[in-house]
């Protein structure tokens, strides 16, 4: 594990050794074990999308990993205004000991990869959002005390969530059935891959349009936003197509028993997902979102401090 660009690429052992690391600082953080696996070393972050997030889980876990992080917006570098991604990625494995970026396209960090001598992690692309997903399967592993033989179902767009949910449940082993409205599928090739890893693990993959048939017998029910960034002027078209696709109690008492609720973030009560579930008793959202820095802090050790 050099880089972490999609989950595509990590075996279903390097998923378990993050989330098991991240359970391992988790717990001895919260008892004031300080860990300073990362002390000296720095952390690039470039961000060409905004976020709350993924800014202050990754500074925040840098400062407790012993280590620095310095945030780089589109308008404090030169990345793709006059020079090259490969330009960028070799002067800055000149001075730090990683670089993680948040932007539009997954060909910006795999090149970054390609070209830069530091471990690269994608905190966000249009196509996948791992860190993310990392994030989620480990909020499953400490409900349920196993992935294995779980059931996730994704309700929404087929946005980079979807795809990364496909990935990470493939290789797993949780079960995952997908629903979305016509024209809103997840990424094909993406989709592909999911079946060959599911294969391999022995959990399934299905796709649908039918928000209480992919529910049904759930562990997990997981939506995002319906209008991603920069796809503002879409707002209109996309709630109209996503009718009756909000995840609300009528859907979310279809799942199984003990089935929990779980949402990237940021949320919009009364579209994708009604005040009552997401503030209810099944939303495990804010576990969820405190699990991006424990997740993250893992991911770093592991890749930055050869944990």
């Amino acid at each position: 594990m050099k880089h972490l660009l999609g989950l595509n690429h990590l075996s279903r052992e390097e998923i378990l050794e993050i989330l098991l690391l991240a359970e391992k600082l988790k717990n001895e953080t919260r008892s004031g074990i300080e860990h300073h696996i990362l002390k000296g070393k720095t952390l690039a972050m470039i961000f060409t999308k905004s976020s709350t997030r993924t800014r202050v889980s990754f500074e925040t876990g840098m400062y407790q990993l012993g280590g620095n992080a310095i945030f780089l917006s589109s308008g404090d570098i030169q990345l793709g205004r006059g020079e090259t991604i490969g330009d960028t990625a070799k002067v800055l494995s000149r001075y730090v000991d990683g670089i993680m970026i948040r932007t539009y396209r997954q060909s910006d960090v795999e090149e970054l990869a390609v070209h830069g001598s530091v471990p690269v992690i994608n905190g966000l692309t249009d196509l996948l959002h791992p860190c993310q997903v990392l994030a989620d399967l480990f909020t499953v592993y400490e409900e349920f005390k196993t992935l294995e033989g779980k059931k996730l179902a994704y309700v929404g767009d087929g946005n980079n969530m979807a795809n990364s949910l496909l990935y990470g449940c493939s290789k797993t082993g949780v079960d995952i059935s997908v629903a979305t409205p016509p024209g809103y599928e997840p990424d094909a090739g993406v989709v592909e891959n999911a079946r060959m890893f599911a294969a391999q693990s022995g959990c399934s993959v299905s796709l649908g349009n039918d928000p209480m048939e992919a529910v049904r017998d759930a562990d997990v029910i997981y939506t995002d936003t319906w209008i991603s960034m920069g796809m503002e002027s879409e707002k209109e078209k996309r709630v109209l197509a996503f009718a009756g696709f909000m995840v609300d109690a009528n859907l979310m008492s279809a799942a199984g028993p003990g089935a929990i609720f779980l949402h990237c973030l940021p949320a919009y009560r009364g579209f994708e997902v009604s005040g009552e579930v997401i503030d209810g008793p099944s939303s495990r959202v804010l576990d969820e979102a405190e699990n991006r820095l424990h997740v993250q802090k893992a991911i770093m050790a592991i890749l930055m401090g050869g944990s």
